[in-house]
């Protein structure tokens, strides 16, 4: 991931993620923004959350989880390494943590909590506000290289070869069945699987992707080769890009459109400026 900007700008969906029954499931990290709601439980690698985030399920980390005050989770917390549980944290479940517990004052378990490590009852830097803040402080004195080192310590499992980019849900967002409605752009990588409505700044969905839900941005919008939306493709103020052998299952609401091979919309097209039909795909950056 690349960080010459505020990571928290952004809602990214890394490829491969799939919004399951319950749970948001993604190979990579977790990284959640204050104030934000996620009606899904969620399982990654490091699961890291700020001030007053919101969980409506389960959160299972394999690495680390780090939960900031006044965060809330409806169901069970499952660490694989250790946890870092600010005060006034509430978890509807148990809190099982196979490495150490670093847990704040007046947190609230409702069906207790285990770990095999060492356990500190103290209030925890609240570590996703240290992150951020620092980092922002490094970028703005030009240190990209030292950002970059601090988030790799702090975020990055050494061991996943694959590098796994992390899913990043920005702050004061809400994710769920419904919607997900954030004030940024957003980006959706490569074969995944999604239910609810988009709503952000901007919006770029990859190939082969399912989104079982409608588009709606204030600027572009492009839809990735492959990709099946279920519902309408609508922009105020941007063009719309559908790649070769894409299908919207709806309307498409925009200023100019292109259409790439074989793509297909099921509904009306309604286009202020140009529709441009393209015989051949571009060629992949």
């Amino acid at each position: 991931m690349a960080f010459s900007r505020d990571p928290l700008d952004e809602l990214v969906v890394p490829d491969g993620t799939e919004a399951q029954e319950r749970d948001l499931v993604t190979d990579g990290d977790v990284l959640v923004g204050a104030r934000s709601t996620v009606e899904f439980g969620v399982r990654g690698r490091n699961v890291l959350a700020g001030e007053s985030a919101e969980f409506g399920g389960a959160i299972e980390a394999d690495g680390d989880c780090r939960l900031d005050m006044w965060c809330d989770v409806a169901e069970n917390v499952l660490v694989g390494e250790d946890a870092y549980i600010g005060e006034r944290v509430h978890i509807g479940g148990r809190l099982k943590v196979a490495g150490d517990l670093d847990i704040g004052d007046d947190v609230e378990i409702e069906e207790g909590f285990e770990a095999n490590g060492w356990i500190v009852i103290r209030n925890p830097m609240p570590t996703i506000v240290f992150l951020f803040v620092y980092l922002k402080h490094l970028l703005l004195i030009g240190e990209e290289d030292a950002a970059q080192r601090l988030v790799s310590e702090l975020v990055e499992d050494e061991d996943d070869e694959a590098g796994a980019e992390p899913l990043v849900i920005p702050r004061n967002a809400t994710v769920g069945d419904d919607a997900w409605r954030v004030s940024t752009p957003a980006t959706i990588g490569d074969d995944c699987r999604l239910h609810g409505n988009v709503r952000a700044e901007r919006i770029a969905v990859g190939a082969d992707c399912n989104v079982f839900g409608s588009l709606r941005a204030r600027g572009d919008i492009t839809v990735g080769e492959g990709t099946r939306i279920h519902g309408d493709v609508t922009t105020r103020e941007g063009d719309v890009d559908i790649a070769a052998d894409a299908r919207i299952l709806g309307d498409v609401s925009c200023a100019d459109l292109e259409l790439g091979p074989d793509a297909e919309i099921d509904g009306t097209i309604r286009a202020d400026g140009e529709i441009t039909m393209r015989t051949t795909e571009r060629d992949s950056e």
